[in-house]
């Protein structure tokens, strides 16, 4: 079944009458085409891309599914499609249009309700095929290639800023088409920040941590490791250890149909019960396809959702210890039918560069 397919089946299950797609991320899910300026239309029976000469040329060579290549995108064109294909109902993204947007498509589309719908195709989007997952797979390759060049030429006295910039460069020059979000790599006191930013500044000594992806065909990798720069001292060791061990056990106990939130109590359990009391403050990980951060999550607060085989999520246990130093170690995982596994392949033994 493709995925116009999966819509027009969920669409049928629904009152509407069409689904109206203005995310750029869901549009080039439902197209594998990406563009910047147009939109998609979904009824029962035909579908468009919605777009203008720019990208007309572009769209019928690349567009894939059984769509409708037009080019006028006024209100009253819009109207005439829902006419045609009698919409009397259309479902829109509340999510990725703007109220300035939804009041002047309402002026413009007498005769059809709008209904705003959340979370139509990103539940499509939770189960990755085969072929979105070798991209996922590709871009973390990627990644880790250009980490395990990066570590060997960290030097004293480079700063955090043009350490981020020389990963990201790496990614890029080994074929990435861009990085998967703002690289980060912050050292000692600034390891302390989940989502520290690089300083211009020279790297200190202690924990430095990396969070950094690439991106391959639309699809994100994620991965973080940190190192130590100089030699860690007994405490770094023991942060360290249970930071990994907390990781490892959740890698572990993770597979289809396992609760979400259990998967977050078993890494979160090690963290406090070793001392590290309010120490991992943010969930356990996330989802991760055409965006860095989508479903499902794997926090405390997901009730008794569980995980199904197609997911891909991350699993990224942190200790933070403020004003002093912090520690994360993260890995991909994707569900199976039966099992899951890591998509990750990067060493975590700690490293120590005594530079």
């Amino acid at each position: 079944m493709t995925r116009l397919d999966r819509a027009r089946a969920k669409l049928a299950k629904t009152d509407y009458d069409a689904l109206y797609v203005t995310s750029e991320v869901n549009q080039r899910y439902m197209t594998d085409f990406a563009f910047t300026d147009g939109t998609v239309l979904i009824t029962h029976e035909k579908s468009y891309v919605i777009t203008d000469f720019r990208y007309i040329e572009a769209a019928k060579a690349n567009v894939v599914g059984d769509y409708e290549i037009v080019t006028n995108r006024s209100g009253d064109f819009l109207l005439e499609l829902c006419r045609e294909n009698h919409v009397k109902t259309l479902a829109f993204e509340e999510d990725s249009m703007s109220y300035a947007r939804y009041k002047s498509l309402s002026a413009k589309l007498s005769g059809v309700t709008l209904c705003g719908v959340g979370g139509f195709v990103e539940e499509l989007r939770l189960y990755k095929e085969p072929a979105e997952v070798e991209k996922i797979v590709a871009a973390q390759r990627i990644a880790e290639r250009a980490f395990s060049e990066l570590v060997p030429e960290i030097k004293r006295g480079m700063l955090e800023t043009e350490i981020a910039a020389e990963l990201e460069y790496k990614m890029r020059k080994l074929g990435a088409e861009d990085k998967s979000f703002d690289t980060i790599a912050v050292s000692g006191s600034a390891s302390a920040l989940p989502h520290g930013v690089p300083r211009r500044r020279p790297i200190e000594n202690g924990f430095f941590t990396f969070d950094f992806g690439a991106v391959v065909g639309g699809y994100h990798s994620d991965m973080t490791r940190t190192i130590v720069i100089g030699k860690a001292d007994d405490e770094m060791k023991r942060l360290y250890n249970t930071v990994l061990e907390a990781q490892l056990a959740a890698e572990a106990v993770i597979t289809e149909g396992y609760r979400n939130c259990d998967a977050d109590t078993t890494a979160r359990d090690i963290i406090e019960n070793a001392g590290y009391h309010g120490c991992f403050g943010h969930s356990l990980g996330h989802g991760v396809g055409l965006e860095i951060h989508e479903s499902p999550r794997l926090s405390q607060n997901t009730g008794d959702l569980t995980l199904a085989a197609g997911q891909i999520v991350t699993v990224e246990p942190g200790i933070y210890i403020e004003g002093k130093y912090g520690c994360r170690i993260e890995d991909m995982m994707l569900i199976t039918e039966g099992g899951a596994r890591i998509l990750t392949d990067c060493p975590k033994e700690l490293i120590e560069l005594d530079i």
